[in-house]
């Protein structure tokens, strides 16, 4: 077994300095149940990947995690949920679902024949991205509502992180896409969040 030779540190600064004076940190979860209430116990900030299906069958998961942050002692306030999920805005919801089905094809392919899975469908992916699925790929409108769903659903976010890199999109329509949730998708939520 190799020893350490390096002596302790006592003291010592670390840099950068984190800006908050305590570090943002939020658990990754995805299927386990254990993960959740584990984040809960520990007080910390939930992050659920959300890559298919629906939002709402999460909610079992997510409710537990509210429950051992609370026997836990923990505020209920602090006790934070957010969403990981594939995303994309365009113009339209058709051209957003035929910008980002390919490269999600490819991938789910990729992955799906390492795991015996069989070859994804358009109609999976139109499925996953329609009104009930976990997908928010669409137009700033479809996207800002079902954010709003999703919430609802788990019994409110604080927040929603896309994963748009899976579908090997184009810089230009990325940026593009980041530009739409800034400036139409995000005041859309919060307006409606707003006036309720």
């Amino acid at each position: 077994m190799a020893r350490s030779v390096s002596p302790a540190l006592n003291g010592q600064g670390v840099f950068p300095r984190p800006h908050q004076p305590r570090l943002p940190v939020w658990v990754g979860v995805g299927g386990s149940p254990q993960s959740f209430a584990r984040a809960g116990t520990l007080g910390l900030p939930l992050m659920v990947a959300i890559i298919g299906g629906t939002f709402d069958r999460f909610r079992p998961a997510v409710d537990s995690y509210r429950e051992a942050g609370a026997e836990a002692g923990h505020d209920p306030a602090k006790l934070k949920v957010g969403i990981h999920a594939m995303g994309f805005v365009g113009e339209t919801d058709a051209a957003a679902r035929d910008a980002f089905f390919p490269g999600w094809a490819h991938l789910t392919g990729k992955v799906g024949r390492e795991r015996g899975w069989s070859p994804p469908t358009r109609a999976q992916f139109d499925d996953m991205a329609g009104p009930e699925g976990a997908f928010l790929v669409g137009s700033p409108e479809t996207v800002a509502a079902k954010m709003l769903r999703a919430s609802e659903a788990l019994g409110g976010v604080s927040r929603i992180t896309f994963q748009m890199s899976t579908a090997s999109l184009e810089t230009a329509a990325m940026k593009r896409s980041i530009e739409f949730l800034g400036a139409e998708v995000a005041p859309m939520v919060r307006e409606r969040l707003r006036t309720g």
